[in-house]
């Protein structure tokens, strides 16, 4: 019996190991499919993998992170043979979300996002921080062997760091909130859901493939999706944002098309960060202050029925008992 069951718990890892290594795989064909070529390096301006990544480590713990190197081995395999450069920036892309995870769980984040604390947590110790270390064992290796020439270095460098941490702000969250979201109950939440989606799709396109200047056009549509939906509305809106901002980047059209590589760049990131901060602090702003509002509605309703019973405890009639009868004095008229 004791080794069936370990040998029932030995299947299940394995196949969770696998399954992080698909997630991984499959995030990062779709990430090769807005690539950047700078001086011989691919880089992608959003990496969906190390958000996966993170995800899975978030909800089935840090046993799991074979996984993650396995799935990073098969994506560089899909570009080439994979040689000891790849098995180093295999070891910064598994080391970045784990170191990640760790701090995370250092300071007590919760995955519902619901706290402001959480989304400060998940931008600077989820995102900004851990990707140093894939963005300089990536960006090294390929000068150290010679694979990128010096003047190529801090862009691949710069593109590499916010790909991987846009991956973590836009792609963790969303993973995030699907695996609790719920389908609005309300006729009213669905027709605004609707309404939503359909503002979002072309002020989306008509920000990023525009001649003008308006990718500011993006913040009212995740604006309202924040403080209506929370974190439901705002994750999909600002994955919406980074994937179409990222193909006009790539293809240079609308505000990039007069930019040079690292410009654009430079630009992109700015509004996917800025746009993923906004979606993250808003969200879980309004969300723990509705927490806050229904925690105190909640107290007021137990506090008003202990008064209703003190009230009633106080105003019932007081019968005298049969069994005790009140004292008669007899008083002698004589």
């Amino acid at each position: 019996m004791m080794r069936t069951e370990g040998f029932r718990r030995l299947c299940l890892a394995v196949l969770r190991i696998l399954a992080v290594a698909a997630a991984y795989y499959a995030g990062g064909r779709i990430g090769l499919l807005q690539q950047v070529a700078v001086d011989g390096a691919v880089v992608t301006p959003l990496w969906p993998p190390t958000g996966i990544a993170l995800a899975c480590l978030l909800w089935l713990g840090l046993r799991v992170w074979p996984g993650i190197a396995l799935g990073a081995c098969l994506v560089i395999q899909s570009l080439g043979s994979l040689e000891p450069v790849g098995l180093g920036i295999v070891a910064g892309n598994t080391l970045a979300p784990v170191c990640a995870f760790l701090l995370l769980r250092r300071v007590g984040f919760r995955c519902g996002l619901g706290r402001l604390r959480d989304a400060v947590a998940l931008v600077f110790l989820g995102g900004m921080v851990p990707m140093l270390i894939s963005a300089t064992a990536g960006a090294g290796l390929l000068l150290a062997t010679g694979s990128m020439p010096h003047s190529g270095f801090w862009t691949t460098w710069w593109t590499w760091w916010a790909g991987d941490a846009m991956g973590v702000l836009v792609v963790t969250p969303l993973l995030l909130v699907l695996s609790r979201a719920r389908l609005p109950e309300d006729t009213y939440r669905w027709g605004e859901a609707v309404a939503l989606a359909v503002t979002a799709v072309p002020v989306t396109v008509l920000a990023t493939r525009s001649g003008m200047a308006v990718l500011f056009l993006v913040f009212p549509v995740l604006i309202w999706a924040a403080l209506r939906f929370q974190l439901a509305g705002s994750a999909p809106c600002m994955l919406l944002v980074s994937v179409l901002a990222n193909a006009a980047a790539i293809a240079r059209v609308g505000p990039f098309a007069d930019l040079s590589l690292t410009q654009g760049m430079v630009n992109l990131q700015a509004l996917n960060g800025s746009a993923a901060l906004t979606s993250l602090l808003l969200s879980a702003l309004v969300t723990e202050h509705l927490d806050i509002r229904m925690r105190i509605e909640q107290a007021c309703q137990d506090l008003a029925e202990v008064v209703d019973r003190l009230t009633s405890a106080r105003t019932a009639p007081r019968w005298p008992s049969s069994e005790n009868p009140p004292h008669r004095r007899d008083f002698d008229t004589r």
